[in-house]
């Protein structure tokens, strides 16, 4: 077996586990540490075109064709062997991505069981659409729509929520009666691969599930979007890469579903609970170190009470644990790596030279020689600019955010909806109306009222403009994994 401790995580394809090459492999660190956690076996263009080929004959062998009661059992197993195999999804989880113990348990791991337990649920009682038409002269025609499964997809999940976005990727995919190829991120090639151990234990048959480990340029992401033998692509990451893919997919045609960056507003009216605003706030800015892009970096606070959630703020961001990920009272983990450190440093000396006035952090805190090698950074609160600057426009993925304060319900609007993206946003406030009026009129695919990252998962999700396109979730899952054939018929 494959665990995050040992030497090799490896690909898995056609039902079993591939012999690493050492001439093509890389390296998994723990980010906590800088440590060396193993090494990763790089999957070559030969490599993924054997796994593209293995999951369409796992559909011409059968599975497209299995009865959706047999698969929604298969994805409950699945469920259940997880849950059995528990902590060692958390180990794998902690040690790719850094995260506290009590996230990898309470958030990444616990929703798997629900992706899974949901889609098998989803699947078992979905029906399908029908029509009786009158074509006159006591003529009827019976039009009712078949859904077949897309095919054979590819699954890009990236590194910041590694086995939640991966299951709720391959839960509907494979209720669906698809045959999926996955490329984890190379930051966190763990838990697709001890996914694989689990669907091989309940008896998913072979091909049908198959992991790539890679990188995206001139590596497994480009040879799997670039197979002309790929039906669809799901992927969750940044704007940018998200493009790149469409281009890639766009001569062939094939259907895409993006989930991609967001700079997320959460708006703060003066009549609300102060205590419970800043609860919410203080977890959707620095949540997962802010590697949520669902987290906010834009926080426009009426300025009648901006003094008190700045302060309420800044001694909330000071009273987080950043620690090691073992010790249940860490709140706070390290950023992926030093090369995503980097990138937020930068934006924190963008926003300083733009004027920003630093409330707190903005620095790298000395944690002890044990975490003196991983990827830490203060959580860092800023006031001072508007939104013409850099740092209130652009994806930052960090534990930042900044304040800006308004005056009237319009300008709140106008400020959180003045950004290309468009994936969430939160408003807090006392007053029902407002709420339900304000959060109406936000561009985004998801708009909380006095609440952040709560979902429903029989629910759309997805985003607007530079936050991606096209929807999953509940039905909206089911109908970008099927395909449907209408069935006339004459009576």
């Amino acid at each position: 077996m494959t665990t995050p401790r040992e030497a090799w995580i490896r690909n898995y394809v056609d039902g079993g586990f591939v012999d690493p090459d050492p001439e093509r492999s890389f390296e998994n660190l723990d980010p906590a540490t800088g440590q060396l956690v193993a090494r990763v076996h790089e999957a070559d263009i030969a490599l993924v075109d054997r796994a593209v080929r293995s999951a369409r004959r796992a559909l011409d062998n059968g599975w497209a064709d299995t009865p959706v009661r047999e698969r929604a059992a298969l994805l409950r197993r699945a469920a259940d062997r997880i849950e059995e195999r528990f902590e060692e999804f958390v180990a794998a989880e902690m040690a790719d991505t850094g995260k506290p113990i009590t996230q990898a348990r309470e958030l990444d791991v616990a929703r798997a069981l629900t992706n899974f337990r949901t889609f098998a649920d989803v699947v078992a009682s979905a029906g399908q659409e029908s029509f009786l038409t009158d074509l006159g002269g006591g003529r009827q025609a019976l039009n009712y729509a078949v859904r077949k499964p897309l095919g054979v997809v590819a699954v890009i999940v990236p590194w910041n929520l590694p086995l939640l976005l991966l299951t709720w990727k391959v839960a509907p995919a494979l209720a669906c009666g698809n045959a999926v190829v996955v490329k984890p991120s190379e930051e966190t090639p763990s838990t697709a691969t001890l996914l694989a151990e689990v669907l091989e234990e309940v008896g998913l048959p072979a091909g049908v599930y198959n992991v790539v480990h890679g990188f995206g340029g001139n590596s497994a992401g480009e040879f799997l979007t670039d197979h002309p033998d790929i039906d669809g692509v799901t992927f969750t990451g940044s704007s940018a890469t998200g493009s790149h893919v469409m281009k890639t997919v766009a001569p062939r045609v094939r259907p895409v579903s993006f989930e991609l960056g967001g700079k997320n507003a959460a708006v703060v009216f003066d009549d609300v609970d102060i205590d419970e605003a800043l609860a919410g706030l203080t977890r959707s800015v620095f949540a997962n170190t802010g590697q949520v892009c669902l987290c906010a970096e834009r926080v426009y606070v009426q300025r009648s009470i901006f003094d008190d959630i700045a302060a309420g703020l800044v001694e909330r961001a000071e009273g987080l644990r950043l620690g090691r990920p073992a010790d249940a009272t860490t709140t706070t983990g390290p950023l992926i790596s030093q090369a995503h450190r980097e990138k937020v440093r930068s934006y924190l000396e963008i926003a300083e030279q733009a004027g920003a006035k630093v409330l707190t952090g903005g620095g790298i805190p000395d944690l002890g020689a044990e975490l003196a090698g991983g990827s830490w950074i203060e959580p860092t609160l800023w006031t001072g600019l508007t939104n013409a600057d850099r740092a209130v426009r652009e994806e930052i993925f960090g534990p930042v955010a900044a304040l800006i304060p308004f005056d009237t319900e319009q300008e709140a609007i106008s400020l959180a909806n003045d950004t290309e993206y468009g994936l969430a946003a939160a408003v807090w406030t006392n007053d029902l109306r407002r709420g339900h009026r304000v959060a109406q009129q936000m561009r985004v695919g998801i708009s909380w009222v006095n609440t952040w990252f709560t979902r429903e998962l029989r629910s759309p999700f997805g985003g607007a403009g530079l936050s991606g396109i096209g929807r999953e979730g509940g039905e909206s899952s089911l109908h970008f994994y099927t395909e449907p054939t209408n069935v006339c018929v004459q009576l």
